[in-house]
């Protein structure tokens, strides 16, 4: 029998629709609010699983399913459903989520975190520019070709979390992204992790995760977002 989740599925309001998602709450029943943003798979349990991994971590977290209950296995469907993703009906659909945190009555502080991986870690930083509740945010190798970003209108906090042998997102595009920031006047620090692939924190998928350094990169999540969630 599978054990049960601590979360739960739960539905917000997105601009007049009804968007699920998933929702984790620590066992004080309170805690600092943050968003976690899907891989290119969709809302799949890995993601589930780092929900309530946070909320172990005394976190409030929530995970808005943005592909609408599509998922995939393989990456030429993950690819077509990222690519396919409607970029404004995101937009509504996380500026939906950041109001479900902030209005849920177990969330403290005045500011949120978001976190997201590959394709969502492009999506909280655009989450984080179209929404200045958003205090802080970690970039876990974000790509998304259609995704583009306003820094100016970014208030977060930014820790950015890369690694060396992504093919995806290389070194060079975390240190512009980092040059990008700083330059309009964000406070950021992007780290690329040596000796590791694309998606090492997914202890999901066995051909590139990296224990040691998954470890590490959730020692520093959590201690920046307690920081900047304070």
């Amino acid at each position: 029998m599978a054990e049960r989740r601590p979360g739960r599925e739960i539905e917000f309001a997105s601009n007049g629709d009804t968007v699920k998602g998933y929702l984790a709450l620590p066992r004080s029943g309170r805690g600092p609010g943050v968003l976690v943003i899907q891989e290119w798979w969709g809302l799949v349990d890995h993601v589930r699983d780092v929900c309530d991994r946070f909320a172990r971590e005394g976190f409030v977290a929530l995970a808005p399913d943005l592909y609408r209950g599509e998922t995939a296995a393989d990456p030429d469907r993950a690819g077509r459903l990222m690519m396919g993703l409607e970029i404004p009906r995101a937009a509504r659909d996380l500026d939906g989520a950041v109001k479900a945190l902030l209005d849920n009555p177990a969330v403290d502080g005045p500011k949120l975190g978001a976190i997201g991986f590959c394709m969502g870690g492009q999506l909280a930083l655009f989450a984080a520019a179209r929404n200045p509740r958003i205090g802080a945010v970690v970039d876990f190798y974000g790509v998304h070709p259609n995704v583009k970003l306003d820094l100016s209108k970014l208030e977060a906090a930014v820790l950015g979390i890369f690694a060396e042998r992504d093919g995806f997102v290389t070194p060079e595009v975390a240190q512009k992204l980092e040059a990008d920031l700083k330059a309009a006047g964000k406070r950021a620090r992007c780290e690329v992790y040596p000796g590791v692939d694309h998606a090492f924190f997914n202890d999901s998928r066995p051909d590139v995760y990296d224990a040691d350094a998954a470890a590490r990169a959730w020692s520093e999540t959590l201690a920046f977002l307690r920081a900047e969630l304070r």
